[in-house]
């Protein structure tokens, strides 16, 4: 990586896995100017596409993923920080289910549904009738 201050080449000093969020941590240090500077890595999920029934290809959009998620957590009067946090949970857990670049719809709904059965067993049913 480049010294976002001089250009010059930099070296890690430090560096963290970020459980809960699925990031990297890394603090660096340019060889040039010796600025410190830290950056966060995380798994870009735009360039992964979802396989449809028709086998059809849609980029992947996390804002599909909440707005399903938060229409089935509408009856919880925290609805909006529920489906925050389900939506990083079940991203956190779609790695594991990426085959050359492609995710399944199933896939998802599967991710989704055990994780909102661990959550709230009505929001799990209200997803499952959509989404089934």
């Amino acid at each position: 990586m480049v010294c976002t201050y001089c250009g010059g080449e930099t070296r890690v000093s430090n560096s963290r896995h970020q459980i809960k969020s699925n990031r990297v941590w890394r603090r660096r240090q340019c060889l040039d100017c010796q600025a410190v500077f830290s950056t966060e890595e995380a798994v870009n999920y735009e360039r992964a596409w979802v396989v449809h029934n028709a086998k059809a290809l849609k980029p992947f959009s996390r804002d599909k993923l909440f707005l399903s998620l938060h229409n089935s957590c509408q009856h919880r009067k925290t609805a909006l920080r529920d489906a925050q946090g389900l939506t990083d949970t079940i991203i956190k857990k779609l790695p594991a289910y990426i085959e050359a670049g492609t995710l399944t719809n199933t896939a998802i709904s599967r991710v989704a549904l055990v994780a909102l059965n661990r959550f709230d067993a009505v929001a799990s049913a209200h997803y499952q009738a959509v989404h089934a």
